[in-house]
């Protein structure tokens, strides 16, 4: 049965970039670099490794004017939209503006004097460079934390609303925001509050998630959620690990919900006593193999014939474990059969000619 795709809320399109951000723009996938911004050279190999992983929008933190002028050299040698992430210093923002940052990640409020904040925005009019609102829980204005004592979901929603109304006075509408806690359900009801208030593109995140397993479970279930209801345009999932998972794991969830497809969808039991070969290493070693594709197309591999041509005949490629041979299917059909040794080798030459 086919089900109806889920209703995205409308709202207003930005530009980071090339990389359109809401209205009926695809779902962007963004990561952060966790380099040193003065080191140049490795910052810069980071941002290309997180754009082979298909990454469509790099943010990279600019603390102080060292690191403002190396975001100007790393800028020239990458081709993928940046973010230039500020706190403070609104001659950073300035600067970097100037040297073709794609977008300012900047809370208006943390600028200080009304004129500070004039100029930044006068800049982001003058360049046609949107500018990024990012609440976190863990940083809460003083007066915030004393009103609700502690992180809550209309606290995050009253420190974007200020942020917001900041930028309204200066008729700044060019901007997206993010409301983010580690706190899976306090993030999604933020997000639902402020999704009924305001039309701008909402960036998603569950800030300082954890690790690769436990930070790709709580992204996926607090993301999942929001996005299920048709909220969010673009999204960062947040790991202690090599920034490329993260990448990795935000273009999961979205082919999970049909939202976006980029890449292989391997479609893999997770075997069993019945199977007739090693679908774990099989599939681990397909993985890796397959890393490099962003086309989509969906791969089934299963270890036995009680799910195997079921599955298979749903697929591009699909594979059904058997005895002494397995059964290859080619666009739902039975093709031909291979052999355990052989299989990796001939299923990678199978996607790799349907991709062509």
């Amino acid at each position: 049965m086919q089900v109806a795709p889920i209703s995205r809320r409308q709202t207003r399109k930005i530009y980071v970039g090339n990389v359109a951000v809401g209205g009926d723009a695809p779902i962007s996938v963004q990561s952060m670099t966790n380099t040193d911004t003065c080191d140049i050279a490795a910052t810069v190999k980071q941002i290309k490794a997180l754009e082979n992983a298909g990454a469509d929008i790099v943010r990279v933190s600019v603390p102080d004017r060292q690191a403002a002028d190396a975001f100007g050299q790393i800028k020239a040698q990458v081709g993928v939209p940046l973010v230039a992430d500020i706190h403070f210093d609104y001659k950073i923002a300035l600067r970097v503006a100037d040297l073709g940052a794609d977008c300012l990640r900047i809370n208006p409020g943390n600028i200080g004097h009304k004129d500070r904040i004039r100029a930044v925005v006068e800049k982001a009019k003058d360049k046609n460079i949107p500018i990024r609102i990012g609440v976190n829980a863990g940083s809460l204005e003083k007066d915030l934390q004393k009103k609700y004592r502690e992180p809550t979901a209309a606290a995050l929603v009253e420190s974007g609303l200020r942020h917001i109304d900041i930028l309204n006075q200066f008729d700044f509408q060019n901007f997206k925001i993010s409301l983010k806690a580690s706190d899976v359900f306090m993030t999604v009801e933020a997000y639902r509050q402020l999704s009924r208030q305001i039309e701008q593109p909402l960036h998603l995140g569950i800030t300082e998630a954890g690790g690769l397993r436990a930070g790709a479970v709580k992204s996926a279930i607090g993301l999942g959620l929001l996005l299920a209801e048709g909220i969010g345009d673009t999204v960062r999932v947040s790991l202690a690990a090599d920034p490329v998972a993260e990448i990795k794991v935000g273009f999961d969830i979205l082919k999970s919900l049909h939202l976006r497809q980029k890449g292989i969808n391997l479609i893999a039991c997770p075997s069993c006593s019945r199977q007739n070969f090693d679908v774990i290493n099989v599939v681990n070693q397909l993985e890796m193999r397959l890393d490099d594709i962003q086309q989509p197309l969906n791969v089934a591999v299963i270890g036995c014939i009680v799910n195997g041509p079921g599955e298979a005949k749903e697929v591009a490629i699909g594979l059904t474990g058997g005895t002494p041979q397995h059964l290859v299917y080619i666009d739902g059909k039975p093709h031909h059969k291979i052999d355990s040794a052989h299989m990796v080798d001939e299923l990678e030459r199978l996607i790799r000619a349907k991709i062509k």
